[in-house]
């Protein structure tokens, strides 16, 4: 409504808009100090409308004292020009109110069985079944323990050390070991517990598939 895409100062502070969607996948940097972090996975990277629109949201948080949550951050540049873009827009009528317009769908081309194999390709990594294989592998003693107990009696010490290195949230590698547990459940799988090289077998493997999740937004490579 205020064009503000189009202001020399925003495409300065965030970047050149385009009218292509937020991509489905980005290669976030965890680390950086650019931008601010609001939504999970490190949003406002994805694109500059979304750095705006994460920034924006940062700085209308109520009760958020964002120049001290911010402070030293190269992203407290951005939160300081929305704060003096807002207070310029203050009072100000809409430039351009587009009439309200029903989407046409008649340019839509794509058979539904093509359209359910792609979703199922994008969200194949929620599928019960998708760590099976690798489970089988690290998990192959024909007896010993069970591998879900062994998940359960380390999944504090797991859950520490991969969020310590990765910086990735608790609760996303959490669930992530929920599932693994599951799945061993469901397969029966055992290991032995007097192999000193498990832990950094299983660290290893959990380590690479968060490392996969923060670099193509799936846990695991699939071709």
């Amino acid at each position: 409504a205020y064009h503000l895409p189009r202001n020399k100062g925003w495409a300065q502070v965030f970047g050149q808009t385009s009218d292509e969607e937020t991509p489905d996948f980005y290669r976030p940097r965890p680390f950086s100090r650019s931008y601010v972090v609001h939504l999970d996975d490190w949003y406002a990277q994805s694109h500059p409308d979304e750095d705006f629109a994460e920034t924006f949201a940062v700085w209308l948080t109520p009760g958020l004292d964002w120049r001290n949550r911010y402070a030293g951050w190269k992203a407290l540049q951005k939160l300081e020009y929305v704060d003096e873009l807002m207070r310029s827009l203050m009072g100000k009528p809409p430039l351009h109110t587009p009439p309200y317009r029903v989407a046409a769908y008649n340019c839509l081309n794509l058979k539904l069985k093509t359209y359910y194999a792609r979703k199922r390709k994008l969200y194949e990594d929620t599928y019960p079944g998708f760590y099976d294989a690798d489970l089988r592998q690290l998990f192959a003693a024909p007896a010993g323990i069970k591998a879900s107990s062994y998940l359960r009696l380390r999944r504090r010490r797991l859950l520490n050390a991969v969020c310590q290195w990765t910086n990735e949230k608790k609760y996303r590698v959490n669930e992530l070991l929920t599932r693994l547990i599951e799945r061993c459940d469901h397969l029966g799988l055992n290991v032995h517990n007097d192999d000193p090289q498990e832990d950094f077998r299983v660290s290893a493997f959990i380590t690479t598939l968060v490392m996969n999740y923060l670099f193509t937004g799936k846990f695991k490579r699939t071709k």
